[in-house]
């Protein structure tokens, strides 16, 4: 038996992120030595059938068909959410009030009022709080993360992001949340977020923006549909490098497909998701015998995460994201701060508002418009 201290979980959502989540929680003290052990107690969903099956499934003690039970529970340190986004701002705020640490998966809310006002509320709590941009935790991109801030590309003149799936290319998909802007935000917002975080952390500010957007499916089940299925966008960093972002969900063939670019004035960096443990790079300052850019192996014990795992060659896949993202928290438990926080969460929202004004108005919009406390 372990003398190391339980911390309570509670998951507010039994879908893809649930177990996403639960999965990241039950493996990251095999590949980390944690100062404290996660203790899955509790897990909810609307649907009391499919809940009950989730928490059997994902190892999870008790379930129940109301979140407020999650959040009140004495047993739970750390609620994480991963429900729909229009319901995130409310459940951080109640769990914030009830001063348990807070995950919340992406985007932070629907719109950026509500993510700022949630970010706010965990910041007067005090309490450990985070973003799910669980990318970030990549080997291949945190080596890439890396290698900028060391100066192996130079200065950044250019970033451009795409991020493809087919997920809503049949006109006859019925309607469902993910239709609706309220319930499940933007395209923009929800495939967009993660590339915007990762411009930012790699990149810098974005100050201004320019975009076009598209729905192809108006109506679905007798409804209208009030998202964008395709969009594109022209961005300005703070610095002057320059970017662009391309998300759409009418693919033919593209289940999740992203990469992410950055160009110097020294060299060349891409990382292309459907070969995730690899990040190619290429340095202006080769011989032209060498020219073009070499692939780098992100398993190496001096990349970032890949000591955690296993030998070079062996690969990791989409699952390590979350055990990395559940073991750099409960390595900082009780008191943090946990990275990214949810103030980069509403910051990240001001930038898609900013987008999708922009697509809407047909002219670039400042990020200061939106963001009213900067």
């Amino acid at each position: 038996m372990s003398s190391k201290p339980e911390v309570g979980v509670g998951i507010v959502g039994y879908g893809l992120m649930g177990r996403a989540h639960a999965h990241g929680y039950t493996v990251a003290p095999h590949v980390r030595d944690l100062p404290c052990l996660p203790r899955l107690r509790v897990i909810s969903g609307r649907n009391s059938e499919a809940v009950a099956r989730a928490a059997a499934r994902y190892g999870v003690e008790e379930w129940t068909a109301d979140w407020r039970e999650v959040v009140t529970r004495p047993d739970v340190q750390i609620v994480d959410v991963c429900t729909p986004p229009g319901t995130h701002a409310e459940i951080v705020e109640a769990a914030a009030a009830e001063g348990k640490a807070v995950l919340c998966e992406k985007p932070l809310a629907a719109e950026y009022a509500a993510a700022a006002t949630a970010a706010r509320v965990v910041a007067d709590a005090g309490v450990p709080n985070a973003i799910g941009f669980n990318y970030r935790r990549l080997p291949a991109l945190a080596l890439m993360k890396r290698l900028i801030d060391e100066g192996h590309v130079g200065d950044i003149l250019l970033w451009r992001s795409v991020w493809l799936s087919d997920e809503f290319l049949d006109p006859d998909i019925p309607f469902d949340w993910r239709f609706e802007r309220a319930m499940g935000a933007s395209t923009i917002a929800d495939l967009g977020a993660h590339l915007i975080d990762l411009a930012l952390w790699m990149v810098g500010e974005i100050v201004d923006v320019a975009a076009q957007s598209e729905t192809f499916t108006p109506e679905r089940s007798g409804r209208s549909v009030d998202v964008d299925e395709a969009s594109s966008v022209l961005v300005r960093f703070a610095d002057g490098a320059r970017g662009t972002f391309e998300m759409a969900r009418t693919c033919a063939r593209r289940p999740c497909d992203f990469f992410v670019e950055v160009n110097g004035t020294g060299g060349t960096l891409r990382f292309d998701y459907p070969r995730l443990n690899e990040l190619w790079y290429g340095d202006a300052r080769d011989d032209d015998v060498f020219y073009g850019l070499r692939r780098i192996r992100a398993e190496s014990p001096r990349h970032p995460y890949a000591r955690d795992w296993w030998p070079i060659g062996q690969g990791l896949g989409y699952g390590v994201t979350f055990v990395n993202q559940a073991a750099d928290h409960l390595e900082r438990w009780p008191d943090g701060p946990w990275d990214p926080d949810l103030a980069q969460g509403a910051r990240v929202q001001s930038i898609c508002e900013a987008m999708e004004r922009a697509a809407a108005e047909a002219r670039w919009v400042g990020v200061r418009e939106i963001d009213y406390a900067r």
